[in-house]
């Protein structure tokens, strides 16, 4: 039901909405038929409008995903960045909740199709890829690599080598996408994602604390 305090034209809310409609019917099917079989008539026609209309938005395919991605993936590498430069604690609380955040806002939604999408399509559309490396990529690696560096500074965590710890870090969250839509879907293919990650972590901080402080804050 319209608001009754919204005065504007019918068409013109509709018109407002598009972006986001078309948004939407496009991360549905790229992740249902992946970059290359996703047609742009296709988007249209489940966002309900004209392929002209579409073209008023986005110029083209390439532009559109790049619109997706932009809008589903990369406000939560913006977040995760704000989180290493003001988090307060102890760094094994901002690595949980680093991890956490990732899997409620990326990992458990319809985002994480894209994912595997540019997985497993790289290679056939590199200018793609290089948008992907530049906007997701190598932030979210700054910003897990900054996690680990503050965690070291401070005593957190004992000496490693933060871009291969960064990588070891990265993988098994690249692994629940994989599952989530490689392998999930079949039979007897169970996997609870957050008890996985949390039995990741408990791994992963004791290994990383100092001995000492293995039962300290955040390592439960």
């Amino acid at each position: 039901m319209p608001c009754p305090f919204d005065t504007k034209p019918r068409w013109e809310r509709r018109k407002e909405a598009r972006p986001q409609e078309l948004l939407e019917a496009a991360i549905d099917l790229f992740v249902e038929r992946g970059y290359a079989a996703t047609r742009l008539e296709d988007v249209a026609r489940r966002a309900g409008v004209s392929k002209g209309t579409l073209y008023l938005y986005y110029e083209n395919k390439e532009e559109l995903f790049k619109a997706v991605v932009r809008s589903s993936i990369v406000p939560a590498i913006g977040e995760a960045e704000v989180s290493v430069a003001e988090f307060e604690g102890h760094s094994a609380g901002l690595l949980r909740h680093l991890i956490h955040n990732w899997w409620q806002r990326v990992g458990a939604t319809k985002a994480s199709g894209i994912i595997k999408l540019v997985t497993a399509e790289a290679n056939n559309f590199p200018e793609l890829a290089k948008f992907y490396q530049e906007e997701v990529i190598n932030r979210g690696t700054a910003a897990m690599s900054g996690m680990l560096e503050r965690g070291v500074a401070r005593g957190d965590f004992r000496p490693i080598d933060v871009k291969l710890m960064t990588q070891v870090l990265t993988a098994p969250m690249l692994m629940l996408i994989t599952w989530k839509h490689s392998v999930g879907p079949c039979p007897r293919a169970e996997l609870e994602p957050l008890a996985f990650l949390d039995t990741f972590l408990d791994m992963a901080l004791h290994g990383l604390l100092p001995p000492e402080a293995q039962a300290g804050p955040g390592a439960k």
